[in-house]
């Protein structure tokens, strides 16, 4: 079976699981969770677990915490759990388990360089804190097996799942970006792409973009619909070192006319004029290196390239004669690949598309009201997942969204013929 053919299955089955299913996913998820933390203990010194402030990142210790806060906040201390997506966030809530949570972790009301000037509980209690909320909620999944196990009243467990999940990936590109290596294994092996470049012509139709009923969506992807897609060639794998670093080499970096005028900016104050954790190897012509959790490993070729920025992949699609996709071309493609057995390979890199991030027509904020709307700003869309997805993320409905500058994630792209 392809690969998107999993990504469709695994994606869809989590968002349609039941009580027990779903008890299992939350057991595995906060043992990895707790793994990675110990890393960043090991890697950190114990106290604080200590990192200099940066606009992207989060401390360790208050991510921690953030997440069984948020859990706690959506779950046991929600009056209106069992509405699902219709509930009123506004509703007053029980108190915390932890005096002052809401001070804390509160991702929502506490500015994000005011979380280095916290006082936080330190990790034995914040440990304490998680496992004591994850009893409450497992004792409430196993309460729904007994009653209604329908989409609203599972609505938030499935959420706080993927809440969790994501955190454990936003903690793997913290590593990388850090040189640490935490002793854990990322959810998905990198496949490394095949040696030549295939093409897929995908003919002008209406195409399904979307998710709807049943099961779980995020609000971003709700309201599906059908729109017309035009004709168009789209690679099969995700552009390659191989296809990248001729880029790099033959002055790409250099050559104002490949970016855009934000782009080119971008590479004057932010750039070193090379992609991020790659450096020449020594004594070899043309071998590079990769830097992976703080180690110097030589570049597989056929990897997908990765540690782009969307600024890099559109000026590469300018040397190149190619452009990005769109993401109605990419999941288009992606849904297609499956309806008709075609190879069209991903979830090893976020893939950057030329798609702003908007709301679908009829959009509806969902209670968790900072996951979509404040981020409707112009930022690209990427589609797909990354091989610090957790698995069962994977879905061809689902969007993500970062700045165009970012390079922190584990960000690729593939192209389109022009």
């Amino acid at each position: 079976m392809q690969a998107a053919d999993n990504h469709r299955d695994s994606g869809q089955q989590i968002r349609c699981a039941k009580a027990p299913a779903l008890a299992a996913a939350l057991r595995q998820g906060r043992k990895r969770l707790l793994d990675m933390f110990s890393g960043f203990e090991e890697q950190l010194g114990p106290g604080n677990l200590a990192i200099a402030l940066d606009p992207v990142l989060n401390l360790p210790l208050w991510e921690l915490g953030h997440i069984g806060w948020f859990e706690e906040w959506w779950i046991a201390r929600n009056p209106a759990r069992n509405a699902g997506a219709a509930c009123d966030p506004t509703l007053p809530r029980s108190p915390s388990l932890l005096p002052g949570a809401d001070t804390f972790y509160d991702s929502s009301r506490i500015p994000h360089a005011a979380r280095w000037q916290l006082g936080l509980p330190g990790a034995a209690d914040t440990r304490r804190y998680l496992t004591q909320v994850r009893e409450q909620t497992l004792e409430a999944l196993e309460a729904l097996e007994q009653g209604g196990q329908d989409d609203e009243a599972l609505y938030f467990f499935r959420l706080v799942l993927f809440h969790e999940d994501m955190h454990r990936e936003a903690w793997f590109m913290m590593a990388q970006q850090l040189g640490l290596d935490l002793g854990v294994a990322m959810p998905n092996a990198v496949i490394p792409a095949a040696s030549t470049t295939s093409a897929w012509s995908v003919a002008a139709a209406p195409h399904r973009m979307g998710a709807a009923p049943p099961g779980f969506a995020f609000d971003n992807e709700l309201r599906a619909h059908d729109l017309s897609v035009a004709a168009f060639t789209i690679d099969r794998q995700v552009v390659s070192w191989h296809r990248f670093l001729p880029f790099a080499k033959h002055g790409g970096y250099e050559d104002e006319r490949l970016w855009t005028p934000a782009g080119w900016q971008w590479r004057q104050q932010h750039s070193s004029g090379a992609p991020q954790h790659l450096r020449p190897a020594t004594g070899t012509k043309d071998a590079w290196e990769q830097q992976r959790f703080g180690r110097w490993l030589p570049l597989e070729l056929n990897a997908p390239a990765v540690h782009l920025s969307a600024h890099e992949a559109a000026a590469w699609c300018r040397f190149a004669g190619r452009r990005l996709p769109s993401e109605a071309e990419w999941e288009a493609a992606a849904r297609l690949a499956v309806e008709q057995s075609e190879p069209f390979d991903w979830g090893q890199v976020w893939e950057w598309t030329a798609t702003p991030f908007t709301p679908y027509a009829g959009f509806v904020a969902h209670p968790y009201r900072d996951y979509s709307e404040p981020f409707f700003d112009g930022r690209p869309v990427l589609r797909g997942g990354s091989v610090a997805t957790e698995p069962r993320m994977l879905h061809p409905a689902y969007r993500n969204y970062f700045t165009a500058d970012r390079r922190d994630a584990f960000a690729g792209f593939r192209s389109c013929a022009l």
